[in-house]
């Protein structure tokens, strides 16, 4: 056995699958003791906030933490911020379509190009061949640009609690700057928020670790099942071989896939947990399991070693436990690996269906998608909540896949380099 684990550490698939695979289990593990807030925690009004760092703007104009830095390229970066390369080409498109002569536009000089937007800009024109939607863009764009050269600061006003009127309190110039570290209230939100205005990343990491879960779940359910029925009609044969290879050809005329949906659908959206959804996809997912076992069996029950057995008057049981599944062992490993990684894909396709787990239990890969094209993230460009999904169930898949390759390569010998 020593040796056997040892060949297995040597193979270099194996090794990068697993060590991808311990990777995300690490990151699952070591992330909640970190941070620590709840993966589906309502944290913003707004949907499909941008990644960043989110830092409170009024704890940050408290005069006490204000800095004096004089940065030559701070105008540049706050022109651009509001006016790029794209509202520049969509300023020209406007007016070229209202007459100015395209010689006379110039879009890297930005004071005339406000200049001739001021003079030319009109919202209640129509122009051909302008939807709807680009006229309010170019409305928006419009109401961007106010102040977008001034130098002067910022006043901060407060309302007389006698007269009534504003009066000034302060004034925030525009070479004010504060430490993000010295700002009491800020979150970093690597990969935004999703739909639902939700850090993505904590409910991606507890999405993994349920996805995982089910996934072991329903791997075990399913090759244990088949382990069991393979064993039992390659062994014993005859009757028992009959009736359970008709149930498995059962199972194979009806796609899983449709089995799931059908089974799923029944239970109800409020009894769909996941462990509900992991228990449904294992006794669905045995078939094939049972079929490679039974014919595995076939060729071990007729050995030298398993007659012996037979003629010492051993049982069944003791026969099957100890003469044929050592022989097999190797092979029910890649099984069980094979089938974690089919039950998180087919959880997956489930989720995206609408027939996952319930959605206000707990996330899953699969309902974090669903979620994702419900709202439509993958039209809007949102891709920090549904990219990262992908990336995930890819690597999961990817990895399992490596390590049953690795140990093929390993247990057999056919293909041994």
């Amino acid at each position: 056995m020593r040796y056997l684990i040892q060949q297995v550490f040597r193979s270099p698939r194996f090794l990068f699958g697993f060590g991808i695979l311990m990777a995300m289990l690490l990151m699952v593990i070591i992330y909640p003791l970190i941070v620590t807030y709840p993966p589906l925690e309502i944290i913003s009004q707004g949907t499909f906030l941008p990644p960043g760092i989110y830092v409170s703007v009024y704890d940050s104009i408290d005069p006490a933490n204000r800095y004096i830095l004089h940065l030559d390229d701070a105008t540049t970066k706050r022109i651009a911020s509001k006016l790029g390369d794209d509202d520049r080409l969509a300023m020209q498109e406007w007016l070229l379509a209202v007459g100015v002569p395209e010689n006379e536009i110039d879009l890297q000089d930005t004071v005339k190009l406000l200049e001739q937007w001021e003079n030319h800009f009109d919202p209640t024109v129509k122009i051909t061949g302008m939807t709807n939607a680009q006229r309010n863009y170019y409305i928006r764009l419009n109401a961007s640009l106010d102040g977008i050269l001034s130098t002067e600061g910022a006043i901060i006003a407060e309302s007389n609690s006698q007269t009534g009127s504003l009066e000034q309190k302060d004034i925030v110039e525009q070479s004010y700057y504060v430490n993000v570290n010295q700002v009491p209230n800020v979150r970093v939100l690597p990969l935004g928020t999703d739909n639902f205005g939700r850090d993505v990343l904590t409910e991606l990491v507890k999405a993994t670790a349920v996805s995982l879960q089910i996934g072991l779940v329903a791997g075990i359910i399913a090759t244990m099942i088949g382990l069991i029925l393979g064993l039992l009609a390659g062994y014993v044969g005859e009757v028992v071989d009959d009736g359970i290879m008709f149930l498995t050809n059962l199972f194979t005329v009806i796609p899983t896939i449709v089995l799931l949906i059908l089974i799923s659908y029944s239970i109800g959206q409020e009894k769909r947990g996941a462990v509900t959804i992991a228990v449904v996809i294992g006794v669905t997912s045995w078939v094939w399991t049972a079929r490679a076992v039974r014919a595995q069996v076939i060729s071990l029950r007729n050995r030298d070693h398993v007659n012996l057995s037979k003629l010492s008057g051993h049982s069944i049981f003791r026969i099957i436990l100890r003469d044929i599944l050592p022989y097999i062992a190797s092979y029910v490993v890649m099984a069980l690996i094979l089938q974690i990684s089919t039950a998180i894909l087919a959880e997956a396709g489930l989720s995206i269906l609408g027939l996952g787990p319930r959605t206000t239990e707990v996330p899953t890969l699969g309902l974090m998608m669903n979620w994702a094209m419900i709202y439509q993230a993958q039209i809007l460009g949102k891709w920090w909540a549904i990219f990262p999904v992908i990336v995930v169930i890819a690597l999961v898949s990817f990895s399992m896949n490596l390590m049953n390759t690795g140990l093929d390569q390993v247990f057999n010998p056919t293909i041994r380099d």
